[in-house]
């Protein structure tokens, strides 16, 4: 037995088959304008899959409500909100059908998958154009009264502005492009930190404030949940030697405030671009751990 699992984007649908812990199976079509395209599309997804289907699990952008049973918020594809999604899925599949925000999604994969399937507190910091990210009490997620929790990009790190505006390489290369006075498509971020190695003066300043503003957001995190693991995930965690600069930042903000007891442990995520999927498979199999494995 298998769980489809999909992952829905604005720009592209990923979609893949787990099954015996793996995924396979792989895919993507683009994302439809209207939600009977979607439906339509899925379905014949699904007719392709030669597997037997237990179940669906599904990736979504949004503020997914499961127990009203429908996506609130606003997204890039704006015809999943507002409706009771899961009966109109499970009708299209007849199989039961799970659905959880990508965040989230991406946090269940390295939890319960990935780095951080050895603990049972854990904060997962997804680190792109902005910052979202995950956060595990007692071994469950925690969605927060307004199903705002996790989203760690929205801590005010300096002078008003967040997490979000500081703490990412594309913010960073953003903010180098304005300095040099070139358009901001111009220089990504790995360009800014390949510049900084070879001694330009503006680009290891940013690059400072880059992992200054990252590990002031780690520190923050870990002070206010203090879970055992700090899991980093999106583009930026394939930088080499990301950990060993933020591990001494913190080093040096835990002296500057006295703190001894510990070292907050931070690791690398184990998925990347299949982080969705797998969190997708992850979340069916823990509301349907007798149907799925």
């Amino acid at each position: 037995m298998a769980i489809l699992v999909f992952d829905m984007g604005g720009s592209a649908v990923k979609y893949g088959v787990w099954s015996q812990d793996s995924l396979v199976s792989k895919g993507k079509f683009t994302t439809p304008n209207t939600w009977e395209e979607m439906k339509a599309q899925l379905q014949q997804v699904r007719t392709s899959v030669n597997e037997e289907i237990e179940g669906v699990g599904i990736s979504a952008p949004g503020a997914v409500n499961a127990q009203e049973r429908r996506i609130d918020g606003i997204s890039a594809i704006p015809y999943i909100h507002g409706f009771d999604i899961y009966s109109e899925l499970e009708a299209a599949f007849g199989v039961p059908v799970t659905i959880e925000n990508d965040a989230n999604c991406a946090g269940m994969a390295e939890f319960y998958q990935g780095a951080g399937k050895e603990f049972q507190q854990a904060a997962f910091v997804v680190i792109g154009t902005g910052v979202g990210g995950t956060l595990f009490q007692n071994g469950e997620l925690v969605r927060g009264a307004h199903l705002y929790g996790g989203e760690f990009g929205l801590m005010i790190l300096d002078q008003g502005k967040t997490f979000s505006q500081l703490g990412t390489a594309v913010q960073m290369a953003w903010r180098y492009c304005d300095r040099i006075g070139v358009d901001r498509a111009t220089i990504t971020g790995e360009e800014v930190f390949q510049r900084a190695e070879d001694g330009d003066a503006i680009a290891i300043e940013e690059v400072n404030k880059f992992y200054r503003y990252l590990a002031q957001g780690l520190f923050s995190i870990q002070f206010a949940f203090d879970p055992e693991v700090i899991i980093i995930g999106g583009g930026v965690s394939a930088k080499k030697g990301l950990l060993q600069e933020v591990d001494q930042r913190l080093k040096k903000m835990l002296a500057d405030q006295a703190l001894n007891d510990f070292v907050p442990l931070i690791k690398l995520c184990d998925y990347r671009n299949d982080a969705n999927l797998v969190g997708a498979a992850a979340n069916f199999q823990a509301l349907y751990p007798r149907n799925s494995r």
